[in-house]
């Protein structure tokens, strides 16, 4: 969840409560929105890289909004938060669904490419499904 305001200078503006790192701006709200779903994913590969735990994002209440992921990267987050909880290794997983860590670690980065329906096949080994919401924008 995030809150919009305008700058005094004119610059719009995001800000992440549950994400602090984050903050961005642009010109125009439509820019700044777009701007703080590249900023919001970075942040959160970060965390992912330094073993963090990914807030839950929560319901936006007055004056919030929610920013909206990549399907694939709202995914990698979700497997790795679900292995975070479950207390799964990289190479538990690996061995769950018979191929390697390596492919574990990319499956989890956001960094790296991978398919929705990889993503999916882990998160069912640890017995999570996926659910991709559709909203007016």
């Amino acid at each position: 969840m995030c809150f919009f305001y305008w700058h005094h200078g004119g610059t719009a503006c995001f800000v992440f409560p549950d994400v602090s790192e984050t903050l961005t701006g642009g010109e125009t709200r439509e820019q700044c929105l777009e701007l703080a779903e590249d900023a919001l994913a970075v942040i959160l590969s970060d965390y992912v890289r330094q073993n963090l735990d990914i807030p839950s994002p929560g319901t936006a209440s007055k004056g919030q909004e929610l920013i909206p992921l990549q399907s694939v990267v709202a995914a990698k987050l979700a497997l790795y938060s679900a292995m975070t909880a479950q207390k799964i290794t990289k190479v538990a997983l690996a061995d769950r669904l018979g191929i390697t860590e390596s492919v574990v670690r990319k499956l989890c980065n956001p960094d790296y490419k991978s398919s929705v329906g990889q993503v999916e096949t882990a998160l069912k080994a640890l017995g999570r499904i996926l659910v991709i919401e559709n909203k007016a924008a």
